[in-house]
């Protein structure tokens, strides 16, 4: 159990830090921003030349490398958005009388440029890792991507916690297509997928034959995969999640978690 604990506990301690540090900088002053984000853009850069560089390195440190780079690739996506960056061109807030696919296609142009981002991203790392034998970046970069879809998607058909306080104020619009429910019909498929999914990532790093490549390696991803599953959790269970992160949130305001 040993040559687990390091990969499980790094993922969990990565993944809460990296959140973390990212709400900090997202509720910051706008004045802030340009800093942050040009900061984060050059680790971007960097990110970008460890993915291609450990996408060879079949070895434990390659695949931390490959896993922490793509998370690293994942947070510049997650600011740019989040600091208005690269939302979309939709930037004010639903109609009331909005419904079916017109409410769809309102909340999808919120977030356009920011999709369109995303599959850029995964397109280069794909293209950076082709033809290697460490690949590990691009499938941790699709669970992050996968997951965060999943979760958008709920919060648009409703879930019971909507958690509008991880949102800065100049996207407080986007709280408008979030709706508060007890249940959506795509939540239980997303957790029984997403379960699946971290069986089969989770696989490799058991079986008796793993490298200490597969087994840190897939280690990482099927805890992050945990995690996001975890974060599913959340957005239906009674707990207060934002706890987990209340050094990064500023102080709650009265009504926050409003929305329709």
């Amino acid at each position: 159990m040993s040559d687990y604990a390091a990969p499980i506990l790094y993922a969990v301690v990565i993944w809460w830090f990296l959140t973390g540090a990212i709400l900090w900088l997202n509720h910051r002053p706008r004045r802030t921003h340009a800093w942050s984000f040009g900061a984060t853009t050059l680790a971007l850069a960097g990110a970008l030349w460890v993915i291609a560089w450990s996408a060879t390195q079949e070895s434990e440190a390659g695949a931390y490398a490959a896993f922490t780079a793509a998370l690293i690739v994942w947070g510049w996506q997650e600011m740019a958005f989040y600091m208005g960056y690269l939302a979309g061109p939709r930037r004010t807030p639903g109609e009331p009388g909005d419904r079916g696919l017109a409410r769809f296609g309102a909340a999808a142009a919120t977030n356009l440029w920011h999709e369109a981002a995303i599959i850029s991203g995964a397109a280069a790392i794909a293209w950076l890792t082709a033809g290697g034998p460490n690949r590990m970046a691009l499938w941790t970069y699709l669970v992050l991507w996968g997951m965060n879809l999943s979760a958008r998607l709920n919060l648009f058909l409703g879930v019971r916690n909507l958690n509008a306080e991880f949102l800065p104020e100049h996207l407080r619009y986007l709280g408008s297509f979030f709706r508060r429910a007890p249940m959506n019909a795509l939540f239980p498929v997303a957790m029984i997928l997403a379960t699946g999914f971290l069986l089969v990532l989770l696989h490799p790093a058991v079986t008796e034959s793993a490298s200490a490549f597969k087994r840190s390696g897939h280690t990482m991803m099927a805890t992050l995969m945990a995690l996001a599953i975890l974060e599913h959790g959340f957005l239906m269970l009674p707990l207060p999640s934002a706890a987990l992160w209340g050094w990064g949130l500023p102080a709650r305001r009265p009504g926050a978690d409003a929305a329709p």
